[in-house]
């Protein structure tokens, strides 16, 4: 079963070079992938969200706005009584803000360097996916 996920850059951040990374990883490991690009509203990714009946949201945040951003779209979700929809968020995150996000209600949070490998284990963990049992001849 493969499970949608939502990977969008809120704010005025204009760098997608890691989004698209992880998007396309997401996408190699069996993940539907859902890509709004650049300078994205909060209101505009919870309805993205809503309408393309994603299980995860991932956030790419490089601005320095990651708590308020973060926060805004658990928010919304929680608003628009989608409070079942995970948000992660990537980018540039301080350590010492990490508990702080998880606070907020990010289900996960992958600061710079984070391994693909771990993104993958911890989307694959959030929504259940187990990795297809290699093929025997």
């Amino acid at each position: 079963m493969s499970f949608r996920v939502l990977i969008a850059k809120p704010g005025l951040d204009g760098h997608d070079r890691g989004a698209k990374i992880v998007a396309r990883t997401l996408r190699d490991a069996g993940f539907e992938v859902v890509f709004t690009g650049i300078r994205q509203r909060v209101d505009t990714i919870v309805a993205t969200a809503l309408q393309e009946d994603v299980a995860v949201v991932g956030l790419s945040i490089l601005s320095g706005a990651h708590l308020a951003l973060t926060a805004r779209v658990v928010e919304g979700l929680r608003a628009a009584g989608a409070e079942d929809i995970a948000v992660v968020v990537g980018g540039t995150i301080p350590q010492a803000d990490v508990p702080r996000m998880k606070a907020a209600g990010a289900a996960a949070v992958f600061p710079t360097g984070t391994p693909l490998d771990a993104i993958v284990a911890q989307m694959r963990a959030l929504t259940a996916v187990v990795p297809a049992s290699p093929a025997t001849p």
